[in-house]
């Protein structure tokens, strides 16, 4: 497929759209639109003054020390935390002059549109590129990559879903010249409205990103629920096995319903499917909301529900096939 710069940055979520189209309260609806963890990580009790106070160096530094240790960070790297990803996404372009980028696509929309924006060019193929953007794994399709294609003097490694396998991550090239490895906290976590992320790089890259982002990029409380929840193996460990079961019962649903496994993660399962918009449309009068792309009549993307919202989904995808699909109860769940 090639990149169109004209394609809409869509993303998951609206739901708000979705209820002014199909009805009902945001009670209702199961939105399965994004690959946010449904089980967030359980908040920790805060201290006052995390509210109160500027954020201070000593935690700032306890946060980056769990994030070494959480994510294996190389010797030689260091660890940036930011308001999200999204905030480091905008500023990564202007690490080098502008010249050609190569984002593959289809892929998560924002990388393009950051790198057009400070005057960037979207090149072919990585042949003679400055800059080059992969997803680690990609989404949607869930790729995952070998260091060997990072070949362009400044290489983005998006690892926001890589926490669902961390032995496959590419953390450790972080530590060469032009590397910049970004994590994103919301998304295994299932803390997205924290809006915490992180950047890992060489020193040098670290120290300008900080710059860029100015002082207490960070909130008191993400410094703190982040802090605990990277130190929190045994929840992460837990969490990746959850996610791998309840993928797995999602595929077993959907290949019922009639569609066909494309790829994904354990966070999210991409699906193909004769109509897209169709199915998103039956799965939305069932107020269950899905993921479409601008770019595919046939690709469907669908998060994991929480585990007391399975029975809607089954309901939902059960009237594709005319009548109401096998039930299938929770305990039944690989």
């Amino acid at each position: 497929m090639t990149h169109d710069q004209k394609t809409p940055r869509d993303h998951g979520g609206g739901l708000d759209a979705a209820i002014t189209r199909f009805g009902g309260a945001r009670a209702d609806w199961l939105d399965l639109s994004t690959g946010i963890n449904p089980v967030p990580y359980p908040l920790p009790v805060l201290p006052a003054d995390a509210w109160t106070a500027l954020p201070d160096q000593a935690a700032q530094q306890r946060l980056r020390d769990a994030a070494k240790k959480h994510w294996h960070v190389p010797a030689g790297a260091q660890v940036l935390a930011a308001p999200g990803a999204s905030a480091l996404i905008a500023q990564l372009p202007r690490l080098a002059m502008p010249g050609r980028v190569h984002v593959p696509h289809p892929t998560y929309n924002e990388h393009a549109a950051a790198f057009l924006a400070q005057g960037w060019q979207l090149a072919d193929s990585t042949a003679g590129a400055d800059a080059q953007v992969i997803v680690h794994p990609n989404n949607p399709t869930g790729q995952w990559h070998d260091p060997d294609c990072l070949t362009a003097p400044l290489a983005i490694i998006d690892e926001s879903f890589a926490d669902v396998a961390p032995d496959r991550s590419l953390v450790a090239q972080a530590a060469r010249p032009g590397r910049v490895v970004l994590k994103s906290f919301g998304k295994f976590w299932g803390l997205a409205g924290l809006r915490l992320g992180f950047a890992i790089a060489r020193p040098e890259t670290i120290e300008q990103l900080a710059e860029w982002l100015g002082p207490w990029p960070v909130s008191g409380p993400a410094l703190a629920i982040g802090t605990a929840a990277l130190d929190d193996s045994g929840w992460a460990s837990g969490t990746r096995a959850r996610l791998n079961a309840d993928a797995a019962y999602l595929d077993t649903l959907m290949l019922r319903a009639g569609a066909r496994l494309h790829g994904g993660t354990s966070l999210f399962r991409l699906y193909e499917v004769p109509d897209a918009a169709l199915w998103q449309a039956h799965l939305g009068h069932h107020h269950v909301w899905s993921r479409i792309f601008p770019w595919s009549g046939t690709f469907i993307r669908l998060g994991l529900p929480c585990p007391d919202r399975w029975a809607q989904l089954e309901h939902a995808l059960g009237t594709l096939l005319g009548g109401a699909m096998p039930q299938a109860s929770v305990t039944q769940r690989p």
